[in-house]
Parts: C-alpha cells; sequence; structure tokens
C-alpha cells in the first residue's frame, strides 16, 4: 500500500459529501472522495435522509465503486448512529437509554439491540455508534438521558447486552463503546468540560464498565471522549487510548473519534498547533479512525510520515486494525445488500410491539398515594389532559432520535401520543377525555392556564404531562431563546444550571392542582428534575422518561392498569440541584454531612420505584460466614407476591466494607434481579459473587480484596434496604488480570 493508501484507510467522508441534493452518489465527488480507498463511510442513510432501500442502494454503489474502481479495491465501513433505534428515516424508535436503563431488564435490552441490529444490516451498515457507557454523576448535564444512570454495575450489565444484541455471535454490527471516558463527570455539568477525578475513582466508577464491556461482551470498538482528564485530552492520552485499553485489557478492535475531536485538540483544548500535529497526537495515542470525515488525518499523516514527523510503524499499526476489523465484518466477501429486501426489518408488528413493550417496562411509579392509580376507565366520567408533553410525538423522543436529532426538519412520525392513547381509551370505555395544554414546554406564556384549570375543575381526574424537551443544540445562549416555546433543555448540547421544571410548567401544576380534581402528574423527560413541591403536594407521580414511539401506549398501558409498572431509577432524584452529587454510593462523609437548609438524602432514592401490588422479603441466607479471597459466596433471599395482582420485583443486593482501610463507598450494587411474580407466588432469589467483586484499588493501585467484615444488603432500592447479613474476607488477595469477575450470577427459583 502506498502511504496515500495507507492514510485513506484511517479517514472517513460522510453522506453530505458523496450524495447531491436528490440523495444519489455524485460521482464526481466519490472520485475525488475515494479515489485512494477510505476507511469507513459516515451516515449515508441518516444523514442522507434515504427511505431504508435507498440507503441500501446508496451503500451498495459506493462500495462498487471502492472494489471496482480503486486499485487495492478495499471496502468501507458503513457506520450509522443508533442510541435509541437506527438514527434515520424508518428506524424504530424504541426508549431512550436512560427509560432502558430503568426497566432493569438486561434480556430485554438485548431483544431491543437485536432489533436494531436486523434494520442496521438490511441497509448495509456494519458499524453503529453506540452503546453510552458514561456514569451519570452530575444531572445538569444535558447527556444524562443517554445513560444507563449513575451506577458503574448497572451501565456495565446494561451495556453489554446492547452490545450482546447488536455483535451478536461476532456475525453482527459492531458496537462502539463511547465515551471513553469519564463524560458523564465534567465540570459544570458541561458537555465536553474538564474532568478533574484521581485515577481511583476514574478506575473504578468511569473505567470499571468500560474494562467489563471489553472483556466479557468483546466489544468491537471504542470512541473517545471530548474532555480532558486532568490536563490531558481524551484523543490524546496514549496512557488511556493504548496502555489501558489495549495493553491491559487486551482490546483489539477499532478506536473510532468522536466527531470532530481529532480538530478539537487544535481548535478547543490548544495543545495542537495545525491540524496535522492534531492528527499525528491522536493517531500516535491509539486513534485509529477519524470521524464524521477525513479532516486532520488523509494527507496530513503522509506528510508528517515522509517528513520524519510520525513513524509509518505507527500508521500501520492502525491500518492494520482497520483492515483486520473489515475482515471481521466479511466485507471483503461480499460489501453489498439485498435492496429489495431492505425494507423487510422496518415497520414490522414485531419492531412495533417490542417498543411498546420496552416502554411499558420502563415506566416507574414514585408515589401513588391512597391508591388513585390505576385509574378506572368504567368508573371514570371524564379526564383532563394538560400539559404540554401530553400530544407532540417528538416530545417522546431522546435527542438520538432521527426526528429529535434533526428539529429543523420536517419529520413524518408514526408515533402514538399520551393523548392518542388516552382518547383510544376513552373510546372504548365511554369516558370523555378534554385536553388543554396550557403551555409550552419553554415558553413564558401564561394564557393557556385558565383553560387548562377549567378542564381540571369539569373533571374527574386531571393527568398533567411535563418535562423537559429533548434534542441536539448547539446554538449559543441568547435571551431570545430563552422566552421561545420549545428549547430543548436536555440532550446533547443542552446543559442546565437548574433541574427545575423548564419554563412554566411548575405553575401550570400547582394551578391544576389548586382546582381539587385529584391529580396525576406524569413527567416524560430523559433526565431527574427537581419535583420537591409535587411529590408533596400531588397525589400520583409517574416518570415515564423519554418512551419512543409508542411511548403513549406505554404510559397509558400503566395509568388504566393494564400494566403494573416495575421500573425502578437509575439515577437518584434530587430535590434541588444544589444537593448534587445525590448518586446513593457516595463516602461517608459526603453522603451524610448536611446542608444548613436541606438534608442530604435524594428526594426519591436509586433504584425507587412502586407497583401496584406489595412485595415481602424473608430468608435472607449466606452460603459461608467467612470468604477466601480467590472464593465465591451466595445470597439467596425469598421474594413473595403479597398483594392480589401479578407484577415484577427487581431484588437489589447491595455489599458494604464495614472498615476498610480508605473510604470507600456507604455501599454499592453487586447483583440485581428482575422476577415476575404472580399474586401469593414466593420466588427464591440466589446471588453468587466472587470475592474479585469486592476489590477496590489500593495505596499502590493495585487491584486487591481486601480482608475484613462486609455486609450483604437486600434492598427494594438503596434507600429501603429489608434484609442484610455479615460475612468475614479472610485474607488480602491481589486480583490477577485473569482472574477477575465483573458480573454476579443470578438465578430465580420456586419459593415453596
Amino acid at each position: 500500500m502506498t502511504l496515500d493508501e495507507k492514510a485513506a484507510q484511517l479517514g472517513s467522508v460522510n453522506a453530505e459529501k458523496l450524495l447531491d441534493d436528490d440523495g444519489n452518489v455524485d460521482r464526481e465527488a466519490a472520485e475525488r472522495h475515494l479515489e485512494n480507498g477510505i476507511g469507513h463511510l459516515t451516515r449515508i442513510g441518516g444523514e442522507g435522509s434515504l427511505s431504508p432501500r435507498d440507503a441500501a442502494a446508496r451503500t451498495n454503489e459506493l462500495q462498487a465503486f471502492l472494489q471496482d474502481e480503486t486499485r487495492l479495491g478495499i471496502p468501507a465501513i458503513p457506520h450509522e448512529e443508533c442510541l435509541s433505534g437506527y438514527m434515520g428515516p424508518e428506524g424504530t424508535t424504541f426508549p431512550q437509554t436512560m427509560g432502558l436503563a430503568c426497566t432493569w431488564s438486561p434480556g430485554l435490552v438485548e431483544e431491543v439491540t437485536s432489533t436494531i441490529r436486523s434494520q442496521l444490516e438490511a441497509i448495509g451498515t456494519a458499524h453503529a455508534l453506540s452503546p453510552v457507557l458514561d456514569v451519570a454523576r452530575d444531572l445538569r448535564w444535558g447527556r444524562v438521558e443517554e445513560t444507563f444512570g449513575e451506577d458503574p454495575y448497572l451501565v456495565a450489565t446494561m451495556a453489554c447486552s446492547y452490545v450482546n444484541g447488536l455483535q451478536g455471535a461476532g456475525d453482527g454490527v459492531s458496537a462502539t463503546l463511547k465515551h471513553f471516558a469519564g463524560h458523564g463527570a465534567g465540570e459544570g455539568g458541561k458537555n465536553r468540560s474538564s474532568v478533574n477525578v484521581g485515577r481511583r475513582e476514574l478506575r473504578e466508577t468511569h473505567l470499571f464498565p468500560f474494562e467489563a464491556a471489553v472483556r466479557t461482551a468483546h466489544a468491537e470498538s471504542v470512541m473517545n471522549a471530548y474532555h480532558d482528564i486532568d490536563g490531558i485530552p481524551c484523543a490524546s492520552d496514549e496512557w488511556l487510548l493504548t496502555d489501558v485499553l489495549r495493553d491491559e485489557w487486551g482490546f483489539d478492535g477499532t478506536v473510532v473519534s468522536d466527531y470532530y475531536s481529532v480538530e478539537f485538540l487544535r481548535s478547543e483544548h490548544g495543545v495542537a498547533a495545525s491540524k496535522r500535529e492534531a492528527g499525528v497526537t491522536a493517531v500516535e495515542a491509539g486513534i485509529d479512525v477519524e470521524l464524521p470525515y477525513t479532516d486532520c488525518y488523509g494527507e496530513h499523516l503522509v506528510d508528517a510520515v515522509e517528513e520524519g514527523e510520525l513513524a509509518e510503524k505507527t500508521l500501520d499499526a492502525a491500518v492494520r486494525r482497520v483492515l483486520r476489523a473489515k475482515v471481521r465484518k466479511g466485507l471483503f466477501d461480499d460489501a453489498t445488500v439485498d435492496v429489495d429486501a431492505a425494507d423487510g426489518p422496518f415497520n414490522t408488528a414485531e419492531a412495533d410491539e417490542l417498543t411498546a413493550r420496552a416502554a411499558r417496562e420502563s415506566m416507574t411509579l414514585l408515589k401513588n398515594e391512597d391508591d388513585l392509580l390505576p385509574l378506572s376507565g368504567e368508573e371514570t366520567a371524564s379526564v383532563a389532559i394538560v400539559g404540554p408533553k401530553a400530544d407532540d410525538a417528538q416530545e417522546l423522543m431522546g435527542d438520538y432520535a432521527y426526528a429529535a436529532h434533526y428539529p429543523e426538519e420536517e419529520v413524518e412520525l408514526d408515533a402514538t401520543t399520551p393523548l392518542d392513547a388516552v382518547r383510544a381509551r376513552g373510546e372504548s370505555a365511554g369516558f370523555e377525555v378534554v385536553h388543554e395544554p396550557g403551555c409550552t414546554t419553554t415558553g413564558p406564556s401564561t394564557e393557556g392556564f385558565e383553560a387548562a384549570e377549567s378542564a381540571a375543575a369539569d373533571a374527574d381526574v386531571a393527568v398533567a404531562f411535563v418535562g423537559a424537551r429533548s434534542a441536539v443544540d448547539f446554538t449559543d445562549f441568547d435571551e431570545e431563546k430563552v422566552d421561545r416555546p420549545s428549547v430543548p433543555t436536555s440532550g446533547e448540547g443542552c446543559d442546565v444550571v437548574d433541574l427545575d421544571l423548564p419554563g412554566v410548567q411548575q405553575e401550570l401544576v400547582e394551578r391544576v392542582r389548586a382546582t381539587g380534581t385529584p391529580l396525576i402528574v406524569v413527567v416524560v423527560s430523559g433526565k431527574p428534575h427537581s419535583i420537591e413541591w409535587i411529590a408533596e403536594k400531588v397525589p400520583a407521580v409517574l416518570h415515564a422518561w423519554l418512551p419512543g414511539e409508542r411511548g403513549g401506549e406505554g404510559i397509558a398501558a400503566v395509568l388504566f392498569g393494564e400494566h403494573n409498572p416495575g421500573g425502578r431509577l437509575a439515577v437518584s432524584i434530587p430535590r434541588s440541584v444544589g444537593q448534587l452529587p445525590v448518586h446513593y454510593d457516595r463516602k461517608p462523609n459526603t453522603a451524610n454531612e448536611e446542608y444548613v437548609y436541606a438534608g442530604s438524602e435524594p428526594l426519591y432514592p436509586f433504584g425507587h420505584g412502586l407497583s401496584y401490588t406489595d412485595f415481602e422479603y424473608g430468608d435472607l441466607s449466606l452460603s459461608t460466614d467467612a470468604l477466601a479471597p480467590a472464593g465465591s459466596i451466595t445470597a439467596e433471599i425469598t421474594v413473595r407476591n403479597a398483594g392480589d395482582r401479578g407484577g415484577h420485583e427487581v431484588a437489589q443486593l447491595y455489599v458494604s466494607a464495614e472498615n476498610p482501610s480508605q473510604a470507600r463507598p456507604v455501599q454499592e450494587l453487586v447483583g440485581f434481579e428482575r422476577v415476575y411474580l404472580d399474586a401469593g407466588e414466593s420466588k427464591r432469589v440466589c446471588f453468587t459473587v466472587d470475592a474479585s467483586q469486592l476489590a477496590f484499588h489500593d495505596r499502590d493501585m493495585n487491584l486487591a480484596v481486601e480482608a475484613g467484615p462486609y455486609e450483604f444488603r437486600i434492598g427494594r432500592s438503596a434507600s429501603d434496604i429489608v434484609a442484610a447479613a455479615a460475612f468475614e474476607v479472610t485474607a488480602t488477595k491481589d486480583v490477577p488480570a485473569t482472574g477477575r469477575t465483573y458480573f454476579t450470577e443470578t438465578r430465580v427459583e420456586d419459593g415453596e
């Protein structure tokens, strides 16, 4: 290979540069951008706004050009975004990641991503830029909704299932772990801002999910994060991208850059004086492919090699990794797909049912005073639906859903809003549904309040749908933006300084509540909000997250008792932004210290979620009270449905070190099991924990299991512990690289 051909394999080109205004391949542009080959094709279907058939056809044309009209005939790796589903026309939109996390159902996540895989494969995609493994530690950050929550164990578990669904047995679509690493802990809750954490916290909190996904799910790609860690930008951090990722963990896939992050070494971080210096720095650190298009690689790397600034063997190593990925994806065997079959996985009844089920299972009931829920269609004569989140399909979508990612475009949505779903039930059961939005998501106008109050006053029950609008938004702050009716305040580029409900939504809820009509608040938002007043004054509160295109069905199914809610919080909900951080696994001094006017406990804790039935726990037992440092221990507990209807319970296993040699978290999640129980049914839930799961990094930063007393705790949430049992680790021992276990084995047995 010539230097130009090698450098081309480390580059990419996007749809905008290759397609004309009609969505056809621009032959002249293809000859210009692809003459030496290319590493990746960036979002041909999604960015090109192509139908599945057209996406498949254009991808085939570009692959044919590369194989037939370039000297080496090397196909490209087409990639797409798929955080909550394929981010392109007709892709099924599932609940945003935070909602999936609140299902506490790894099996459901794998089902979802298996469906996403089938849609991506149909259009010729070989590589997906998901999932997000960032641990959400500052809730002001707009991208909290993209995460699996605040706990590294939960994040790791759900992310591995996500990867398994996409990649299958290695014959599927490459998953990309992002954003490597610590992106959920930026200063000020700002996207791309500096991260300042110690190496111990970095490894045990922020690197743990990535390590688990590399070692156990064999993820095939990793994407660097934008920020710097203690002054070193991740895109230029050889320790992170090579020493840890490749040398320690044995990762042999490709590292792709987050979009524009190589150039940001020059324009944002200021650590590179030119595009060439940025490119050299990034490839030497370990970034194999520059996305979304070649800017700092390409000719800049060629010149750097020719002038002795970059060793050719460094270039060769990255090229080999890219070529190996193409071989593994079978692209050299056949890089094309069947255009006539491209529509097959889209718009299917199976995908529709799955996204509706995922929406139902993500619903998290926070409060249900006096059993106001579920509603009875037969006993209810009229329902008032208020709030800006009730009848806008885009309000159900996360920031990487196709419609929300391009809010300026008119995207036709096949979606069921909450109002649609409630009206359908009203028509079936014979009750009246009145809709008055009252206000917009962020606008200051209260002109609609009177109509909303009147509708509520005349109804048997009122349901207020409130929350933040999600999108990707990098426009600068200005005073006019504040007064617009629907400014996104969640999603990438949408970081906030408070966690209040945007606009005048809180005031709307207060006014509707003052009518005296029983009120239910449904929060349709990808992040927690400070809703302390609502939690105190409103009898029923349901968090619906961003539930996707069948989100309205999921919400209505819970409101009317067709589905017993089983969602549990993947992130603690604070009383106010000033409480941050409130994640449950803080160290004792942080967790226990209180403010002058507020305590340290969150409004709703991690793991919290109510049901329409009652569950009881009993008979906790341990297989031993003396655990060898390379052994395992099993905790068993009986869970019984003591109510009169079936439902899901999530049994949560936490561990606490009683007197460790360093300040450790109050407790840490080490296992969980979502179990369905019929009324009166009991199950025995068994957790087998390896001693290495108790390990932490000692003073010399060696991973070690420490001798001493520990306690297992079974909880309905991190704050609602129902049983505990003590045990002792008998000796201190370093954990070898080959001896670490990442996940607890669980099994469920009959409880009789």
